[in-house]
């Protein structure tokens, strides 16, 4: 059981206890650093590191309540390497990364997959807000929407294959989040009042410009330009900005102006009207497909390019291995370069991919 300290992966553990399950919990130290020691940045929210020692407390509190064994295994050098530097790399890249997509992937149903293996364990449960199904016709298991739509993290886990899915349990899948409170209060677990992280987890009060610069990325001024190429002022460096952005341009205009474009190579923020910021196509590559079978011809899905979004109709063309082209069906607005597209066919996760250009 992937323990982060929190009430969900409390609560998943309970309900996997209350099952019969064996259970182990373990926690990924994050973090290299003591609770005082931003670590180059890498601090929650709360002002705490990110999977803080607070946290590893609270985690094994839980265990110890619950009666299992309870495990620290330090993933600080994954983390680094395979979800801060890739978002710090994409940020100068002119993207909008998305670094939970990217934890998932290579470290939560990756490595910590093998510690699971190491350990004994036959499968790995997380504290998701998700569901897996087996799909008696086909054989393949599914990825779906979980009960609570608030809640419902589908999004971030398009990335699981087959054999994960096989090893992988959801036990928040068919709870809302109040029910999964008040299960955690009426077992009197610490976490059951424990708040909700916000935004990225090792940001502090979501200043990407602050934790970018603390990794070494300099501001390098240049020109915020419309459509057409005319100069209306200036920038501090693309990292500060995103596409969608209305505030902070330091713009005088008689209408509201967006970020439309960021181009890293000659330096320019481009802006304009809303009714420029909405785009009929957006290209995906490293595109993965749930049921690991390769598409060959077009198929309709619904599209979400952010977390909370409802899915937006669209035609899904694979171009060639890993990249595809989506058509939506009607203009979608703000897509941004380096954020997660995923595919839903009702309640069901098809796959998804990284954007790298819209239009």
């Amino acid at each position: 059981m992937a323990m982060s300290g929190g009430v969900d992966s409390s609560a998943a553990a309970l309900i996997l206890k209350g099952l019969g399950h064996r259970v182990v919990g373990v926690t990924m130290k994050l973090v290299d650093a003591d609770e005082n020691d931003s670590a180059f940045g890498l601090i929650s929210p709360s002002g705490r590191s990110c999977c803080s020692f607070l946290d590893i407390v609270d985690a094994r509190s839980v265990s110890q309540k619950l009666n299992f064994d309870h495990q620290v295994h330090n993933f600080s050098h994954l983390f680094r390497k395979e979800v801060v530097e890739p978002f710090v790399r994409a940020y100068v890249r002119g993207q909008t990364p998305n670094p939970c997509v990217d934890c998932n992937r290579r470290l939560k149903f990756g490595p910590l997959f093998e510690r699971a293996t190491l350990l004994g364990c036959e499968k790995m449960a997380t504290g998701h807000y998700a569901k897996i199904e087996l799909d008696e016709r086909t054989g393949l298991f599914q990825l779906k929407k979980a009960k609570d739509p608030v809640k419902d993290q589908s999004y971030f886990l398009y990335g699981l294959n087959q054999e994960e899915l096989s090893r992988t349990l959801f036990p928040l899948g068919n709870y809302l989040k109040e029910e999964i409170r008040a299960v955690a209060a009426k077992s009197g677990i610490v976490t059951a009042k424990k708040p909700e992280s916000q935004d990225i987890c090792f940001v502090r009060n979501g200043r990407y410009d602050l934790f970018l610069e603390e990794f070494g990325v300099k501001d390098k001024p240049g020109d915020i330009i419309n459509v057409q190429g005319q100069k209306l002022g200036r920038h501090l460096g693309i990292h500060h900005y995103t596409v969608g952005q209305r505030r902070g341009l330091g713009l005088h205009a008689p209408m509201p102006m967006y970020v439309i474009r960021l181009e890293p190579n000659e330096n320019t923020v481009t802006v304009g009207g809303e009714n420029e910021l909405y785009s009929d196509w957006a290209l995906l590559t490293d595109v993965s497909l749930i049921s690991g079978q390769p598409a060959t011809k077009p198929f309709e899905a619904g599209i979400k390019v952010r977390y909370r979004q409802t899915e937006t109709p669209a035609l899904v063309e694979p171009l060639n291995a890993g990249t595809f082209k989506v058509s939506f069906r009607q203009p979608l607005k703000a897509v941004a370069p380096g954020q997660a597209a995923v595919m839903y066919q009702g309640d069901v996760v098809i796959g998804g991919g990284t954007i790298v250009l819209a239009g």
